[in-house]
């Protein structure tokens, strides 16, 4: 394991003033991660003292010389380290010429020439290109804060996914001090104490220890550390080795570390169990460091609000990874049916008294009756330095407000509020399919926002996927089966709704387990993926009324391609697709909305379509394996591919502008009308293939009146020629007949 370290600590400044501490204060951070950290240490300026290398005092170090490091130490030659820290400690600077800049000062630096030091928008895009795993940077330097909220300043920004960990020594307009207890600087007096590995009893200290000791040592001191924490833990220091059996961990066989259909919770427990989305979490915290307004979205079964608040609302809660937000106020709420009433509720301190409550509550709706200046008003007055108000589920405001004027007045009070008040954010999370409802109206700019701040909650990869298996099992001292792990994933596999189906697979066999063992004959008896599923689907069609069981036999026929010697798959259909004049809209729509509830189905958007919403089966276990599925579609194939031709005749007409040339005529029209008028209810055609057979019909008349009257021309002149007189309305029946 490859640990590589440039520590700088310049004292010597030819055009600024000279300083004393950082050239002491690089040689200490050295010497600590030397000894107790594994690390490869490069010092700069590097010199001899007593035969060992020190940092020193009075050398320069240029500019040149420091990039040079640092391209050395992120951008090697060679196998790359799997840990590289940077440690610099002297003068910051910001230079504010029509935009702010930061810089690291070298000794050769000169302001007033234009010379400012190390660019740190340079620093960023060598941490980017940089192959290194595991990358550390801790600035100890007057107003580095400023440093860090500068977007060239932080090193977490966007690029190659790895584990970072920055800590600048004070905020954007504070002054660094040295220590009067100790000759070190305040900042990095606390570093040198936090990575003290007696402090960790043989164990790793990581980067997390580390910002949690500062927040403790330094919550006293005038100049406050900002840090920012992306990916997963980094190893620091440690003293010695763990014996094999010094520390018993008691087996836990009473928890489950599964949620089956449920999402993950910002609480005490649920972050526990919840891996696999940690790189995802650390782009919204990063997207919540910079920008006021968040909209989180994915397709039904994605696991958006899980990550919304396991994810980055715990992390936001904990403050490991973002400077001081442990601070802030967070509400969380679901719109439900009325979405202002929620609101008020979610500002209502939940601890306090009942008449506390009560009074609290009241003062929360008196804000929210006043509109966007009630809660701007409301933020501005709180304590905290900043406000989030996080709505999860937000396609609620769609489905289950059904005021237009509370729906629009919801979505206007946190837009007008976000825009009035710098302390508020706004994070939303909403199914990607009800997007188009946003731009149906204007909504005082909703769609704009989320165009501008959505992040995809996308697909876990393969590794990710055995995180969120196996991890959980480990936090608890559960074991599971190396082989039931690989059967797992290969049966989840390319599946929308994998994550609900996966996390209730395993709910189900840890029920059925002792508790301390997952085991794949386990997983087989109880019929894997499928049998949990078949079981599932068909109680939740027991649970639907009558006509509401006959739309879902009609949502899953749909959504079923026959396989033509192979086997059924899938089929993606718009859900407008769905509608028929025995099933409409009032009755199909909400059982899709109960069957992506049940994570029996997903629903999604199409592409880049802001209205196109797409349904899909959640798994395609559920084609091959769900027994009453299979009996509806074995009753009548044939059928269902006639329906099939019909509806793909219809989609093609539509995809092509619905030009007259995709209109059936003759023989397939008559089967068209046959199939339409034999088949019902129970094989009803889509909305759209009812209006194609309709056109069809009319573009058919209208062609063969146009033939007749051709062929007409002659004859009539004929007969006129003969003094052969037909009587018109006969003549115009006998040809209606012949048309018909």
């Amino acid at each position: 394991m490859g640990r590589d370290a440039l520590i700088v600590g310049i004292n010597r400044y030819d055009h600024l003033p000279g300083l004393t501490a950082p050239a002491i204060d690089a040689q200490a951070i050295a010497q600590r991660l030397s000894q107790d950290g594994e690390f490869r240490v490069t010092r700069s300026p590097e010199a001899v003292k007593d035969g060992a290398l020190t940092v020193g005092q009075t050398l320069p170090v240029t500019q040149t010389q420091l990039e040079e490091a640092l391209i050395q130490l992120f951008l090697p030659k060679g196998k790359p380290p799997n840990t590289a820290l940077f440690y610099f400690s002297g003068h910051g600077l910001r230079k504010e010429r029509g935009i702010s800049e930061g810089f690291l000062a070298t000794s050769d630096v000169n302001p007033s020439l234009g010379q400012w030091g190390l660019s740190l928008k340079w620093l960023r895009e060598i941490l980017q290109a940089s192959p290194i795993r595991q990358q550390v940077i801790w600035l100890d330097c007057s107003y580095s804060g400023g440093l860090v909220n500068l977007s060239e300043g932080n090193p977490g920004e966007r690029g190659a996914v790895c584990d970072r960990n920055f800590i600048a020594s004070s905020r954007e307009y504070e002054v660094s001090y040295q220590d009067i207890r100790s000759p070190h600087s305040v900042l990095t007096n606390a570093l040198l104490k936090g990575l003290d590995p007696s402090r960790s009893q043989g164990r790793w200290l990581t980067n997390l220890a580390l910002v949690d000791f500062l927040h403790q040592e330094l919550q006293s001191e005038t100049q406050q550390p900002i840090f920012t924490n992306f990916g997963e833990a980094i190893n620091l220091t440690r003293r010695g080795q763990i014996a094999s059996r010094e520390i018993v961990v008691e087996t836990v066989t009473e928890i489950c570390p599964y949620k089956g259909l449920r999402y993950f919770d910002c609480n005490a427990e649920d972050p526990k169990y919840f891996f696999g989305r940690e790189a995802l979490t650390d782009h919204l915290i990063d997207h919540v460091r910079q920008h006021n307004f968040l909209a989180i979205l994915g397709a039904s079964g994605s696991g958006k609000s899980s990550v919304l608040r396991a994810g980055l609302l715990h992390q936001l809660q904990l403050g490991q990874k973002l400077g001081n937000s442990e601070q802030w106020a967070v509400y969380l709420l679901l719109p439900s049916e009325h979405p202002l009433d929620s609101l008020a509720l979610a500002l209502v301190n939940p601890h306090v008294s009942d008449l506390d409550r009560a009074e609290q509550l009241g003062r929360a709706k008196r804000l929210i009756a006043e509109g966007a200046q009630g809660l701007a008003n409301f933020v501005q007055a709180s304590n905290e330095p900043r406000v989030l108000i996080g709505v999860d589920q937000f396609e609620e405001v769609f489905t289950l407000c059904q005021d237009p004027f509370e729906r629009q007045q919801f979505i206007h009070t946190l837009l007008g509020a976000l825009a009035q008040s710098d302390k508020l954010g706004l994070i939303i999370g909403m199914r990607a399919d009800f997007l188009g409802k946003c731009v149906e109206q204007d909504y005082g700019g909703l769609a704009n926002q989320i165009q501008q701040h959505l992040i995809a909650v996308t697909p876990l990869s393969q590794e990710q996927l055995e995180d969120a298996i196996c991890k959980p099992a480990r936090s608890v001292d559960l074991a599971i089966e190396p082989e039931l792990v690989m059967a797992l994933l290969k049966d989840v596999a390319d599946s929308p709704g994998s994550l609900p189906l996966l996390q209730y697979t395993l709910e189900q066999l840890w029920q059925q387990g002792d508790k301390r063992h997952l085991r794949l004959k386990t997983y087989i008896e109880a019929g894997g993926v499928s049998g949990t599923l078949d079981r599932r689907a068909t109680a939740v069609y027991e649970q639907f009324k009558p006509e509401q069981q006959a739309a879902a036999q009609h949502i899953f026929l749909s959504l079923t391609q026959l396989g033509e010697g192979t086997e059924d798959t899938r089929k993606r259909v718009l859900m407008q697709d769905l509608i028929t004049a025995h099933f409409p809209a009032a009755v199909v729509e909400p059982v899709v909305q109960r069957l992506a509830d049940e994570k029996l189905v997903v629903t999604s958007q199409l592409g880049d379509s802001a209205t196109a919403a797409v349904v899909d089966v959640a798994h395609e276990a559920l084609i091959r394996y769900w027994s009453l599925l299979r009996q509806w579609l074995d009753s009548d194939r044939d059928g269902l591919r006639r329906k099939r031709r019909i509806e793909a005749a219809a989609e093609e007409w539509r995809d092509r502008g619905k030009a007259k040339d995709y209109l059936l005529m003759g023989k397939p029209l008559k089967e068209a009308r046959a199939f339409q008028e034999g088949q019902g209810e129970r094989l009803a055609l889509s909305e759209l293939a009812a209006a194609f057979i309709e056109k069809s019909g009319k573009q058919q008349r209208t062609n063969q009146f146009k033939l007749i009257g051709l062929g007409l021309v002659v004859p009539l002149g004929l007969a006129i020629w003969l003094g052969i007189i037909v009587e018109r309305p006969i003549r115009i029946r006998q040809l209606w007949q012949t048309v018909g």
